[in-house]
């Protein structure tokens, strides 16, 4: 071993109370950092895992949002604030995204679905006093839930561990539906009423104007993971989808009033409304007059137009249809022609929100949808190619936002801890003045007095890393043995799944003794630097006093 490794383990050995302070700061610290990084890590392993096996696939396509929007498999999430839920659009040009994705190498399968939000209820009409009137009722206890309609080969070719714990997959175009386990266990909750195979049950669009629709339960499954974060699922028919993903031929289309008709009734004055003209007419409805006897349209009375024997008797003379009374009026007739409005109402049955596609290498996955970018960029279509994680986006949101808060809180305490070393070796290094002001005098160089220091904080630095180290995977081998879980749906999305695992990795590991290291160097550079600046002589002359 050399003179300053020597020099090092001596001065490190006679400072004991000094470096057990520093070293146990060392220790814990990055113990702390290693057991952080590494669940944070098993959140987003879980999350890719389950993710991309089971519910987004390696690819997403859907319409490129407007700005301030961000479109996912689950919803829209936007910063303009408006008075409606916002809807997912169609996918536009479906045959030609469907033509640029055959001809992109990597490509092995690929789905359609549509996204929606709905509710679960019992009866013959939606009462949501039932929820309110509930004060027992935790958010698991509502039958709230994702809608999800699929192309039913290709879907269940492409994710094809649907675990059934009764039932059957639904028939094409009914409006059969197969749900969740959770949905299934909240709606019995809810209505304290037992949900059977074949009971029909209302479905109420979350985000639409007052959609309700009935629906046949054939189906109840597990999630293919049970510690999955994934929120419930119902999987049906497209055509019931779309109904509540506003996904209608007239969903896309506004129409303009002609030019002709004047709606700006706002710019005229109270006696251009109601005024009359000098004709009788009345300025704003030239149509309605009066010339003498009460004239509306084509009922008049006489000059008394309320007197009657009896108010309810009315003659033809009066002008007034007793069929009214009678109740025979066609109400419906009074609307018109309403088949134009009954067509743009009608869903759209080319309508899709997303295309999911697998590939044949997950590697490529990022590759791919950079290249599948590029020709939508270049053909002019207003579409968007997404990888997992962004086709998750409310799910990995959340995820990176709790690792944002505790790497914001990591390096909060990493500032502190380097601090009090700082200042724990600022003192060991003016107790030991008077040693450097020796060396100085016999010959040592200033860079050889900084690098015996350096060698004194890189080997307590070492070693307090491998403790760390050998704390954290003691810490997680017991954590990891208990196989703690979560059945709270809000945690689980929260926390990215419902295991508590660390998973630790070398890059974790070494990013952190790297840290520790270049923090440990850096806290003694000044301390250092101030004690050279002291000649020998008066360092000598402060040891002797």
């Amino acid at each position: 071993m050399s003179v300053i490794g020597r020099l090092a383990l001596r001065n490190i050995s006679e400072h004991k109370s000094k470096t057990i302070i520093i070293a146990l700061f060392l220790v814990f610290g990055i113990a702390i950092v290693i057991l952080g990084n590494s669940f944070l890590e098993s959140i987003n392993r879980g999350l890719e895992k389950d993710f991309r096996a089971h519910y987004t696939g390696d690819i997403a396509i859907a319409i490129k949002p407007e700005r301030g929007t961000i479109i996912d498999i689950f919803g829209v999430t936007t910063t303009n604030i408006s008075g409606e839920i916002p809807q997912i659009p169609a996918l536009p040009e479906l045959d030609r995204v469907y033509q640029i994705m055959k001809e992109t190498d990597g490509i092995a399968d690929d789905s359609k679905l549509i996204s929606a939000n709905v509710l679960v209820a019992h009866g013959e009409e939606m009462d949501f006093n039932d929820i309110l009137n509930r004060d027992d009722l935790g958010f698991d206890d509502i039958p709230i839930s994702i809608l999800w309609g699929v192309e039913s080969e290709s879907y269940w070719d492409l994710f094809p561990d649907l675990n059934f714990v009764e039932g059957r997959y639904f028939e094409p175009d009914t409006d059969e539906v197969i749900i969740d386990t959770r949905v299934k266990t909240a709606f019995e909750s809810l209505y304290r009423k037992k949900l059977n195979m074949g009971d029909k049950v209302l479905v109420a669009g979350a985000n639409t104007n007052g959609i309700v629709r009935e629906a046949t339960v054939v189906g109840v499954f597990d999630p293919p993971d049970v510690n999955s974060a994934m929120f419930q699922i119902i999987y049906c028919n497209p055509g019931l989808a779309r109904s509540f993903a506003d996904l209608t031929y007239g969903s896309g289309i506004i129409e303009e009033l002609p030019d002709s008709i004047d709606l700006a009734l706002g710019s005229l004055s109270e006696d251009e409304l109601f005024g009359f003209s000098d004709d009788g007419d009345m300025d704003a409805f030239g149509d309605i007059s009066f010339d003498g006897d009460f004239a509306f349209e084509d009922i008049s009375f006489d000059e008394d137009p309320f007197a009657f024997d009896d108010p309810f008797a009315f003659s033809g003379d009066d002008g007034f249809d007793e069929s009214v009374l009678a109740g025979d009026v066609d109400f419906d007739a009074i609307l018109g022609d309403t088949s134009r409005r009954d067509e743009l109402n009608r869903t759209d049955d080319g309508a899709w929100n997303f295309i999911i596609a697998k590939v044949k290498r997950s590697g490529q996955a990022d590759r791919i949808v950079a290249e599948l970018n590029e020709r939508f960029e270049a053909e002019g279509l207003n579409v968007q190619a997404m990888n997992w994680k962004s086709a998750a986006y409310s799910y990995t949101e959340t995820v990176e936002g709790i690792g944002f808060i505790f790497n914001l809180l990591i390096i909060i305490l990493a500032v502190v801890v380097f601090i009090i070393i700082m200042n724990t070796m600022t003192v060991s290094v003016i107790e030991r003045t008077g040693e450097i002001g020796t060396m100085r005098a016999i010959g040592a160089e200033k860079h050889f007095v900084r690098r015996l220091f350096f060698t004194e904080t890189l080997m307590l630095t070492s070693v307090s890393s491998v403790l760390g180290i050998i704390i954290a995977f003691i810490a997680m081998g017991i954590f990891n043995s208990m196989n703690i879980t979560i059945t709270n749906s809000i945690a689980k999305m929260i926390l990215g799944g419902g295991l508590m695992h660390f998973s630790p990795t070398v890059t974790i590991i070494g990013v952190t003794v790297l840290v520790a290291l270049a923090g440990s160097i850096l806290s003694n550079l000044y301390p250092v630097s101030s004690a050279l600046k002291i000649t020998p002589l008066k360092a000598l002359s402060k040891s002797d006093s």
